[in-house]
């Protein structure tokens, strides 16, 4: 039980650190000179890198912060070919160590614990827990920022259409699974809690890529 507990710690720091690596601040400064974090909406995210250095740039900080909350959450199945005698449901460990990841990105240890808010993480995070569903929700998300050209609204939406994918279309039955789904969704109501204010205010910015040869700082 010890050593099985010890895996469990090994394997979730070992998650937050891949949640920690900071894409957005990494590439800003190796390929722009600059922090991303001062600029734009400040985040250390794939919007703001879109918005600040363009689409290829934030396009590539999607993709690697994906591919961390991803491989995070996926660390379950080193856990279990450890423990391969572990009668607990594989998808509380990987919501588990998926926490963490997006954890790290939030809070990363790599760049003084000024992250970003952890959507492209999530997004990896939820892929390796039902990929099907996902990509139904990411069709949302593209629908919405289309029509409206509202980042935080299609975050937000994307993440209400979610669990219910899940439960409706997909008729999933695993409890831990669909009470992640929930909290997802509303954290993300919680952590776009001041884009919900400027929405509602007509103040939001709406989805514009940087234009070549400039640095957007609002």
């Amino acid at each position: 039980m010890g050593v099985t507990i010890l895996y469990i710690v090994v394997l979730a720091i070992v998650a937050y650190l891949l949640g920690s690596i900071p894409t957005a601040v990494w590439v800003g400064k190796a390929f722009f000179k600059i922090d991303v974090r001062e600029y734009g909406s400040k985040n250390a995210g794939a919007t703001n890198t879109i918005r600040t250095l363009g689409l290829p740039a934030g396009l590539a900080v999607f993709a690697i912060d994906l591919l961390k909350g991803f491989v995070a959450t996926s660390l379950y199945r080193v856990l279990f070919h450890l423990v391969p005698t572990l009668n607990v449901s594989w998808s509380l460990f990987a919501i588990l160590f998926g926490i963490c990841a997006v954890l790290g990105h939030i809070f990363p240890l790599f760049a003084g614990f000024r992250g970003g808010k952890g959507v492209a993480t999530l997004c990896g995070v939820v892929f390796a827990l039902h990929p099907l569903a996902t990509l139904c929700a990411l069709g949302v998300f593209a629908l919405v920022l289309v029509i409206t050209r509202y980042v935080s609204l299609g975050s937000m939406t994307a993440g209400v259409s979610f669990p219910l994918f899940l439960v409706f279309l997909f008729r999933v039955r695993d409890l831990p699974l669909i009470i992640f789904a929930i909290t997802v969704a509303v954290l993300l109501f919680v952590t776009h809690r001041k884009n919900i204010g400027r929405l509602l205010n007509h103040t939001e910015s709406r989805f514009t890529p940087k234009r070549k040869g400039s640095v957007n700082a609002d």
